[in-house]
């Protein structure tokens, strides 16, 4: 067997460390990129970050191309002399959203003298149910081991305010904490968590929930003993709008029925969700959409952007430590670099991604959801010059506060039919034709599956049955039987 040399060619595709930390970023949300960065300034001495208090009317930052020797205040002044001659166009990216440059942080404009700190924003943390349930029963005149037991039916009580573990479980778990306990204990102090406020806590099912709120009512509320006798007996017939039943079991007129349900409706069958839950998460938004001009406009909102810049100190240190071999801070200036140039190109992206989506879908912005066009990542790819990947990334996770609303990038997207005319309606114009019939429809007569479909076939949207139904689920609407009024 003979030995040769061969020369081959090939190409291949390598994606740099840069490119690789840019497409990370891209995909981010804004709470993630910031728990990101927060790593990378804990890693990198040369990066800092400067949040600085925005004012939307005088947006500054130093000019892209400032030198290092160039200041704050001459940059400035450059900027505005550029931006007089553009004072009519819509702000543009680098304009109204710049990254400091190595030894500046980003300008804000300066705070008046009467903007001071809003501290009602610092809420009290509001208390959880077992909190409250246990303030109380601190309060009440009942013996410390009745308050004992209490405080443990509490404590099993689910987020809702129900006790779905039954008392003989309970008693199995606890008889070796509490000494002669017994059932009876239980059922006693069970009693006295349902007297506790809000009423309705430690009911065991709907009904027995419903009941201790109307209880709980003066006896000289209108139809509250029909009431009563109807959430304890009869409260499977009202969930299935079986009301010509009703009407004879409780020998009540139409008019009686309908006060009669009215008064449990103003019932709340979920009585511990109105207490703390826990961490609540707030969507901040990465874009604001505004109206200017008779267009609609897209610009990054100020307050999710990280401001981030070279740490002049540090950076003072490698300047003079380059002739003594600064390797090490070499690098990570390089690399701090690197990630301000990504965090910018990941904002700069987003708004062109979104300015993009508001462009096609300006009817939606002037008249509604009926009003949304079929739109897919490849239009919005072809016209940023993007791949769809990339407008995935971009889309997900992004939100766009709007005069209508915060939506998700992606709420824009969606499948469509086609109409009679040659046209297309996107499914969420669909959606929104639907609960417009639905919220105008006959209580005592509700639109059908069937009957929706031919409303929108005459409207020249072609739509089946089963079509209607899948969209009337994914917005919760009961089906019409269960929709049913008197």
């Amino acid at each position: 067997m003979k030995h040769s040399l061969q020369l081959k060619l090939s190409q291949h595709l390598t994606l740099t460390p840069q490119l690789q930390q840019s497409i990370r970023l891209l995909q981010l949300s804004t709470v993630e990129l910031n728990q990101e960065l927060e790593r990378y300034l804990a890693e990198n001495p040369l990066l800092e970050r400067v949040d600085l208090p925005s004012d939307d009317a005088q947006p500054t930052q130093p000019p892209s191309n400032m030198g290092e020797g160039e200041t704050i205040r001459e940059g400035e002044a450059r900027e505005e002399a550029r931006r007089e001659d553009a004072r009519d166009e819509p702000p543009a990216f680098a304009e109204e959203h710049g990254f400091g440059d190595e030894h500046s942080p980003t300008p804000g404009a300066r705070r008046d003298d009467d903007d001071r700190d809003d501290f009602t924003q610092f809420a009290a943390a509001e208390p959880t149910l077992q909190e409250h349930l246990l303030q109380q029963i601190a309060l009440t005149g009942l013996t410390q081991r009745d308050k004992r037991l209490a405080a443990l039916i509490v404590g099993h009580l689910d987020e809702d305010g129900y006790l779905a573990q039954p008392l003989e479980e309970i008693l199995e778990s606890a008889i070796a904490a509490v000494p002669e306990l017994e059932i009876d204990d239980l059922n006693i102090a069970l009693r006295q968590v349902h007297n506790l406020e809000p009423a309705g806590v430690g009911a065991r099912h709907v009904a027995e929930c419903l009941e201790l709120q109307l209880k709980a009512l003066p006896e000289s509320t209108p139809h509250r003993d029909t009431a009563l006798t109807l959430v304890a007996r009869h409260l499977d017939l009202l969930a299935a709008r079986d009301f010509n039943r009703l009407k004879r079991l409780l020998a009540v007129t139409e008019d009686e029925l309908r006060a009669v349900r009215s008064l449990i409706l103003s019932l709340d069958p979920k009585p511990g969700r109105a207490f703390g839950q826990g961490d609540v998460r707030y969507v901040v938004p990465d874009v604001v959409v505004r109206k200017a001009g008779g267009r609609w406009y897209a610009s990054l909102n100020r307050d999710a952007m990280p401001r981030l810049r070279i740490n002049k100190m540090y950076a003072d240190i490698l300047q003079a430590s380059r002739d003594n071999g600064g390797k090490h801070l070499a690098g990570q200036l390089q690399e701090a670099r690197w990630l301000i140039k990504n965090v910018q190109q990941r904002f700069d992206t987003i708004l062109r991604v979104t300015q993009a989506i508001v462009d096609r879908q300006r009817n939606f912005f002037e008249h509604g959801e009926v009003a949304m066009r079929p739109l897919v990542l490849r239009e919005i790819a072809e016209a940023v010059g993007l791949h769809e990947s990339t407008i995935s990334r971009v889309t997900t996770q992004k939100y766009m506060l709007t005069p209508r609303g915060i939506f998700e990038l992606k709420y824009f997207f969606g499948s469509h039919v086609s109409t009679d005319t040659g046209g297309a309606c996107s499914a969420t114009a669909i959606r929104a034709l639907i609960k417009q019939l639905v919220a105008a429809e006959d209580a005592r007569k509700p639109l059908s599956d069937h009957r929706i479909s031919d409303i929108l076939a005459q409207q020249g949207i072609q739509v089946a049955r089963r079509t209607v139904a899948k969209y009337r689920e994914a917005m919760h609407i009961q089906p019409a039987n269960l929709r049913k009024s008197i």
